[in-house]
């Protein structure tokens, strides 16, 4: 028999209570919802490179939800690895398939996570959230800006599988980079995965409706201006490190109609950025209510 004090037993941290699956699919998959299943596992490598996966031989349809209790091969953008203590945050991946809306404008459909991660945890944990361009969570921790959450998408079947990660109760010896931080060490009123799950999920549902609804359309539905106010890259000067070992400094203008960040240059150019990974030099930031 396991001793309850073994370091791998699944109640070994209180603090971190195992995920309660039943309740979740209660609450979650109604008949009229995005959601059509939640799967929630011990552990894994990566919650994307699983679902990813199912969903190229048609083992997942569209609103398939896969959890992970822990991640122990999470990636991140640039093939950047995620790892957290078992229970300490939100891993999870879902397939959407939005077939009926052009594909160039898919590109929205993990600026669209973002905006949704951050509303839905700013209301649920009560902290202000922002986005740095494209697709990290920002929060306040002693006054200072760091990452606290990564999206990642990517191509997969029919549609395309959206990854999350979230670091929620991470203490400070337990983060993985002086720039890391938690929704706990930025002062959360709740830090209940489950309530934090809940609301990030509907919070996707009802941002993938609008964003549906407008054929894809950013700005008719409201998601580019939703983007553009809660992004923390604009109205500062940034450095953007571009492939091929390019760089590019500007100050960072606007989100464009293709979810590009537009920098202006010292020329007076305006240069959109697709891709790139981008450092905040200086200037104001941003914020999610």
């Amino acid at each position: 028999m396991t001793p309850p004090d073994a370091p791998h037993n699944r109640w070994s941290d209180l603090d971190r209570p195992p995920l309660n699956v039943t309740a979740l699919r209660r609450g979650l998959l109604r008949p009229d919802a995005l959601w059509t299943s939640l799967e929630v596992v011990e552990s894994t490598g990566s919650t994307n490179t699983d679902l990813a996966g199912q969903a190229r031989t048609g083992a997942a349809d569209e609103g398939a939800v896969l959890v992970a209790e822990e991640q122990t091969a999470g990636r991140g953008r640039l093939e950047r690895t995620w790892t957290a203590p078992p229970r300490s945050g939100l891993f999870l991946s879902v397939y959407l398939e939005p077939g009926d809306i052009p594909v160039e404008r898919w590109g929205w459909v993990p600026l669209l996570a973002g905006v949704a991660a951050a509303t839905g945890l700013a209301k649920s944990a009560g902290v202000d959230m922002s986005l740095k361009w494209p697709n990290d969570l920002l929060v306040a921790v002693e006054g200072e800006e760091r990452k606290a959450g990564g999206i990642l998408g990517e191509f997969a079947g029919r549609g395309i599988v959206v990854g999350l990660g979230v670091n929620v109760s991470l203490r400070a010896d337990e983060l993985p980079a002086p720039t890391a931080g938690s929704l706990a060490l930025a002062g959360a009123v709740s830090t209940d995965r489950e309530t934090l799950l809940r609301a990030v999920l509907r919070s996707l549902e009802d941002w993938y409706g609008r964003w549906r609804a407008a054929d894809g359309d950013a700005a008719v539905s409201g998601l580019q201006a939703a983007y553009a106010a809660g992004c923390a890259t604009l109205d500062r000067t940034v450095r953007a490190e571009l492939p091929g070992g390019k760089s590019l400094v500007g100050e960072a203008v606007a989100i464009d109609g293709d979810g590009r960040l537009v920098l202006s240059t010292e020329g007076g150019l305006q240069q959109p950025v697709s891709a790139g990974d981008i450092v905040h030099l200086r200037g104001a930031t941003g914020g999610l209510t």
